[in-house]
């Protein structure tokens, strides 16, 4: 893909801007974006029948905390889903999901919680629902109300020409790094950090 984009000041920035990209090469972000939200209507209709799933499994009500909700998805993204859930009850919510998901672990959340991860499919696309703890979904609910209303237009479309650029280059430590940029932004005590199997989707 035909770039004049620099990408490592922007990887060292940790953040894009129209103001690092030339017009044309706006307009190449323009245009990309506006191909990944033709995407949109298949995934939001799964996303919704993967969240009736995880109701009726766990009784809890799930967020969307991936990139289809910060409208960051290309093409191939998955689906990331997110409950509140009792770290007491955690044994049984593992025996609960365990015929109908695939336990990838425990992950660090932040510095004292953790989530489990869990992953089924649906067709053809793969839905990963993190049980956190319920005062870390408070946190994440708000953090993604927070990027809804202050991360622009223009932000978007800056930041997924970069998660687009650093894919097709196969690099693909940065691209997993790049994805996690936005929430680092704007909630930072939450250790983000892409599962090992799938930083390279």
């Amino acid at each position: 893909m035909s770039t004049e984009l620099d990408l490592n000041p922007i990887l060292a920035a940790g953040w894009a801007t129209p103001a690092d990209f030339t017009p044309a090469e706006y307009a190449r972000a323009e245009a990309f974006y506006a191909s990944m939200r033709v995407h949109d209507a298949r995934l939001l209709e799964l996303r919704e029948r993967a969240a009736g799933l995880i109701r009726e499994w766990t009784g809890r009500e799930p967020r969307d905390v991936g990139s289809l909700g910060t409208r960051l998805n290309l093409e191939t993204s998955d689906l990331d889903l997110g409950i509140g859930f009792p770290v007491a009850d955690r044994e049984n919510l593992k025996q609960v999901l365990a015929d109908r998901t695939t336990f990838l672990g425990e992950r660090r959340t932040s510095f004292s919680t953790t989530r489990l991860v869990f992953s089924f499919t649906l067709e053809g696309v793969e839905v990963d629902l993190s049980a956190l703890t319920d005062e870390d979904f408070l946190v994440a609910c708000r953090m993604l109300d927070q990027i809804a209303e202050a991360m622009t237009e223009e932000e978007r479309i800056c930041h997924l020409w970069v998660k687009h650029l650093l894919r097709e280059q196969g690099r693909l430590t940065d691209y997993a790094k790049w994805k996690l940029v936005t929430y680092a932004r704007f909630c930072p005590e939450f250790n983000w950090v892409p599962i090992p199997e799938k930083a390279g989707i």
